[in-house]
């Protein structure tokens, strides 16, 4: 069966056509960073009006790059929450258009879900059952996946997740929008060592994160060095990489503790924090002397896609537990939506 999946939950716009049997046959986005940039951050209502201009383009653009038209698909998916109301209404009611004018089911799709399921994508691909450290935007979890739709939650963040500590920490330096990307690549010009910053809950003995100290700490270390009378030339470059290292260090000694208090040897890595460079060289090196293994998506699927929504809605439809009745096509969707209540 082919899937025709839309991702909009919040500032990209994902189409991409799944099939249960071949994988991944196309996929096309547009991000809408260049838009947001002169915000310095997502501005709800414009996100919602750019997605309803490029999912038609982008739709298109999927069924000729596979070759396909519309009579090929079997299901289309899209993404229910969490996210942006607006935004999210945009997928939701393009997908459930689709679905019925052409006589097939719609499937609703944890956004989390299709981060969770992601790696998967890639060669090889992690056999069940495995870690999960999701960072993906406000979201920093652990979770053990025993199974599509089998998710239990072993710890989360407390307050700021790992990917607003990159993008505030990016704020105070000054740096552009988004904050994450550009305050990794500084970081490559540092010295992590630089600066003393705290790894916060780093012994806290469960599999918690908190972020929120961190920023403070990186706020009360700029002020001090700025106000010496000649402030170090790689200021910047050093606060960033301390930055980065401090974040990397929580989230690879949580994930190693998961491992250990879980018995797997398979982790796998999902969501936008997952393409930096250092947390995947940091991971690679520690999972080397249990014997395991790191997996991450590919780093163009790092970010909020469609691929990951029709492919977890394949994969849900391959175990039987999506329901393919087209039915009434009246729709809902979850800004807030727990993972543990799909």
């Amino acid at each position: 069966m082919i899937i025709l999946g839309f991702e909009s939950s919040c500032d990209e716009t994902g189409v991409a056509l799944v099939c249960t049997e071949r994988g991944l046959l196309s996929h096309a986005l547009h991000t809408q960073v260049a838009m947001h940039a002169s915000y310095g951050g997502v501005v709800p209502e414009l996100a919602s009006r750019d997605h309803i201009r490029r999912v038609v383009p982008l739709t298109r653009s999927v069924l000729d790059q596979a070759g396909l038209t519309l009579a090929d698909i079997g299901a289309v998916a899209y993404t229910a929450g969490p996210g942006l109301a607006g935004a999210l209404l945009v997928g939701a009611s393009v997908a459930q258009s689709v679905a019925w004018s052409l006589g097939l089911a719609a499937i609703p799709i944890h956004h989390l879900e299709g981060h969770l399921l992601s790696p998967r994508l890639a060669d090889p691909c992690p056999e069940f059952p495995f870690v999960a450290l999701l960072v993906s935007g406000g979201h920093t979890q652990l979770m053990r996946v025993d199974e599509v739709g089998q998710y239990a939650l072993l710890g989360e963040t407390l307050d700021d997740a790992a990917g607003e500590a990159f993008d505030k920490t990016a704020k105070l330096l000054g740096l552009g929008y988004p904050g994450g990307p550009a305050l990794a690549q500084l970081a490559e010009q540092g010295d992590h060592r630089a600066f003393d910053l705290p790894r916060p809950m780093l012994h806290s003995q469960n599999l918690d994160f908190s972020f929120s100290g961190l920023k403070t700490a990186v706020l009360t270390r700029l002020r001090d060095a700025l106000s010496q009378p000649v402030p170090s030339a790689s200021l910047k470059q050093d606060l960033a990489a301390a930055t980065q290292a401090a974040i990397v260090d929580v989230l690879v000694a949580k994930s190693i503790a998961a491992l250990k208090q879980t018995g797997l040897r398979r982790l796998v890595v999902a969501g936008g924090v997952g393409a930096n460079r250092r947390l995947r060289e940091q991971l690679a090196g520690r999972m080397r002397p249990l014997r395991g293994e790191a997996f991450f998506p590919p780093l163009a699927l790092c970010t909020d896609n469609g691929a990951m929504i029709a492919f977890a809605a394949a994969q849900r439809v391959s175990r039987g537990l999506a329901d393919l009745s087209p039915g009434a096509h009246g729709f809902n969707v979850y800004p807030r939506w727990d993972l543990a209540q799909i």
